[in-house]
């Protein structure tokens, strides 16, 4: 393949490629552009030109002709410098070099190279796809000049009797404000009450969903708790707790069936504590305590020795 094939593989990737003894070509990045005359919308490019200054060879296009023509740099070069000499020939002759998706070389009327870079191809391979768009032209209407054209054309004269005929139309301007006012408001409290009738959807869910999650869990005690199959008289004849002495209660637990509580007191008072039921909470669990208490320093004191020993989820209530 000729030196122009991969003159274009290389612009694809560098910003500058130098063929040696001839000249560079450069690339740089171009946004994109609106063609107001023609309504064309063209694609971020880079835009090719000719440095013919720049001679000298840093290696880039013979290495890589080399390495894909499976041959030697020097004989590479070689080949390069016969072909630039031809070039160079060609020009002086006044004819023009066409590279193919590059662009068309000259020699003007003083000697100097001229470039016309092609624009079939875009070099940008971040617009890789990308076309030139072109669209329909927006037509708007001018309708403020034709009134204004209309005013000028056609006089407006007002007699005694149309005054006469329409002094209603102002007690109709008003009934329309009013009519709209009402319209307004009224709507606004539709969406008003729908909004609170959302509120409160949402407000019973939420308040459904918290009350099925706490029904689920068990407070304080991670161990399983077994639902017993026959009843215990024992629990029946546990006395009610007199919150008029002992006000501050170490709570162990709350339970959904009252059976398992009735079982965390037992397993309590095999430890050594004073268990007592007190009843339920807002949520319906039943509350057994470690030991209740009338002093609340002494219970300050159990509470901390009963979250090192044995809980760290007990907790105090004390009830007014």
């Amino acid at each position: 393949m000729g030196v122009e094939h991969y003159l274009k593989e290389l612009l694809y990737r560098y910003n500058c490629v130098v063929i040696p003894g001839f000249g560079a070509f450069l690339t740089q990045k171009k946004s994109a552009v609106v063609h107001k005359a023609s309504n064309t919308l063209y694609p971020p490019s880079k835009t090719l030109s000719f440095n013919a200054q720049l001679v000298s060879n840093d290696g880039l296009l013979v290495s890589y002709m080399a390495e894909a023509e499976k041959t030697d740099y020097e004989s590479m070069f070689v080949q390069i410098s016969e072909k630039v000499a031809t070039w160079q020939k060609q020009l002086k002759q006044g004819e023009r070099l066409t590279f193919e998706a590059v662009g068309e070389l000259w020699l003007n009327q003083e000697g100097k190279t001229q470039f016309q870079p092609s624009e079939q191809e875009n070099y940008l391979t971040a617009a890789f796809g990308l076309s030139a768009f072109t669209s329909a032209p927006v037509t708007r209407e001018v309708l403020k000049e034709e009134v204004a054209k209309m005013e000028e054309k056609i006089p407006f004269t007002i007699t005694p009797e149309s005054r006469i005929q329409n002094t209603f139309r102002p007690y109709l301007k008003y009934a329309a404000i009013f009519l709209l006012t009402l319209a307004t408001g009224a709507t606004a409290y539709r969406a008003y009450q729908q909004e609170l009738d959302n509120q409160q959807v949402v407000r019973s869910a939420a308040e459904q969903q918290v009350s099925k999650q706490i029904q689920k869990a068990t407070f304080f005690d991670t161990a399983p708790l077994e639902l017993p199959t026959l009843s215990l008289e024992a629990t029946t004849k546990e006395k009610a707790f007199d919150s008029a002495k002992k006000i501050h209660h170490v709570v162990a637990g709350a339970f959904r069936f009252k059976k398992n509580a009735e079982r965390k007191i037992r397993q309590l008072k095999r430890s050594g504590f004073n268990p007592t039921y007190i009843g339920t909470n807002p949520f319906g669990l039943h509350m057994v305590t470690y030991d209740s208490f009338t002093d609340a320093e002494a219970a300050l004191i159990a509470l901390r020795k009963i979250k090192r020993t044995q809980s760290p989820d007990a907790w105090l209530k004390s009830v007014e």
